[in-house]
C-alpha cells in the first residue's frame, strides 16, 4: 500500500474494536490521520516554548517519582494492583490527574492508572490480583498531566533471576531509546532516526513492534506527530518529520523476542506477542531544545533535588532509563 497524505497502520485482521477505535497510553495514535495536512506542518502547530517544556518537566518529574515507588515494591508475590495503587497514590499526592485513568470509549475505557504488561504482553496489560512471580519481566507504563501538561515513560524490569536471552532482550530495548534519544541530536529528519533503531533491534535478534508507535505530547496524551520505531518504503514524504526545536515526543522502543506480530486478549486491550515469546518497552518524554534532546521524566537534576521529596533524593536508589 502506497501511502501519501496520511499515516496508516499496516493492516492485521486482528484488531479489536477498542484498538482500532482509540489509543492507549503507550501507543497508537490512531494511527491515521484525519486531515490532509503534511505530518511537517502538525508538528508546526504543536512546538512548545522553553516556558512550556518546562511546566511538562514538572509533569516528567512525577511520572519518574511514581515509577521509583512502584520499583521499591516490585518483587515476587506482589500483584500487579498493588503497584497501580502506589502508583496512583503518588499521583494524588501532587494533585495530578492519570491520564490513562478512563481513556478510550464509554463502552471500554481503560480501568486504571498504570499498564502493566509482564513477559508475552507488549502494552496495555490491566492492573489486577495477579501475582509478579520470580523471572517475570514486567514493564510499567504510565503517564499523568500536571498544570494542563502532561508527561508519560515506560520501564522494563527484570524480576528474579531472569534468562541471559530476556537480559539481553531489556537491554537492547532500553539501547533503541538511548540510540534515538543520542540520534535526535545529530539526524533531521524522524525517519533517520527510526530506520536505526530498526537496524540496531534486527542486527541483535530482535523484532521491532511496528503496530505501535510512539507519538507526540504536550497538553494531551496523544498528540501529532506519531513516531514509528521503524521505517519502511511504505511510507510516504509526509509520514516523515523533522527534528526541530521546541518538538516534544514520547519516544516508546516495543521489542518482541521473536516474532513482530501481536494479537489482544478478550479484555480488548491487552497486547500480546503472537507466537508468546516475550516482549519489552521503554519509553522517555523527549523535548527537542536549542542545546539538544532533554529527557522530561528524567531523575531530578541537583538544581531539582529540592522539589522531589526527601524519600526519592537518594541516587543510588533511582531506578534510570
Amino acid at each position: 500500500m502506497q501511502l501519501k497524505d496520511e499515516l496508516v497502520i499496516r493492516p492485521t485482521g486482528k484488531l479489536t474494536l477498542a484498538a482500532r477505535l482509540i489509543v492507549v497510553a503507550a501507543s497508537y495514535v490512531s494511527i491515521r490521520t484525519v486531515n490532509d495536512m503534511a505530518i511537517s506542518e502538525q508538528v508546526k502547530r504543536v512546538l512548545r516554548s522553553p516556558r512550556e517544556i518546562k511546566k511538562m518537566r514538572r509533569a516528567g518529574l512525577v511520572v519518574w517519582q511514581a515509577h521509583q515507588a512502584a520499583a521499591r515494591i516490585l518483587r515476587p508475590g506482589i500483584t500487579t494492583a498493588a503497584l497501580n495503587d502506589v502508583i496512583k497514590t503518588t499521583f494524588s499526592d501532587f494533585d495530578a490527574t492519570p491520564l490513562f485513568l478512563g481513556y478510550g470509549p464509554e463502552a471500554a475505557p481503560f480501568p486504571a492508572e498504570t499498564c502493566i504488561s509482564i513477559n508475552d504482553e507488549i502494552v496495555h496489560g490491566i492492573p489486577c490480583p495477579r501475582q509478579i512471580k520470580d523471572g517475570d519481566i514486567v514493564s510499567l507504563d504510565t503517564g499523568c498531566r500536571l498544570d494542563n501538561w502532561c508527561g508519560d515513560a515506560a520501564v522494563t524490569h527484570a524480576v528474579g533471576t531472569i534468562s541471559n536471552r530476556h537480559r539481553k532482550l531489556l537491554k537492547v530495548t532500553r539501547a533503541t531509546l538511548d540510540l534515538a534519544i543520542e540520534l535526535m541530536s545529530s539526524k533531521k529528519m524522524w525517519s533517520q532516526i527510526a530506520t536505526e533503531m530498526q537496524a540496531f533491534v534486527e542486527d541483535n535478534g530482535f523484532s521491532v513492534v511496528k503496530e505501535l508507535t510512539g507519538h507526540g505530547i504536550g497538553q494531551k496524551l496523544h498528540e501529532p506527530p506519531q513516531a514509528p520505531n521503524y521505517w519502511s518504503n511504505e511510507f510516504g514524504p509526509n509520514d516523515d518529520f523533522d527534528i526541530r526545536p521546541g518538538l516534544v515526543i514520547a519516544c516508546e522502543p516495543m521489542v518482541n523476542e521473536g516474532s513482530d506480530e501481536l494479537e489482544y486478549l478478550a479484555d480488548e486491550w491487552t497486547a500480546v506477542t503472537l507466537d508468546g515469546k516475550y516482549s519489552a518497552h521503554f519509553e522517555h518524554t523527549i523535548a527537542i531544545t536549542a542545546d539538544g534532546p532533554v529527557r522530561l521524566t528524567a531523575p531530578p537534576n541537583e538544581d531539582e533535588l529540592e522539589s522531589v521529596p526527601e524519600a526519592f533524593r537518594d541516587a543510588g536508589q533511582w531506578v534510570c532509563w
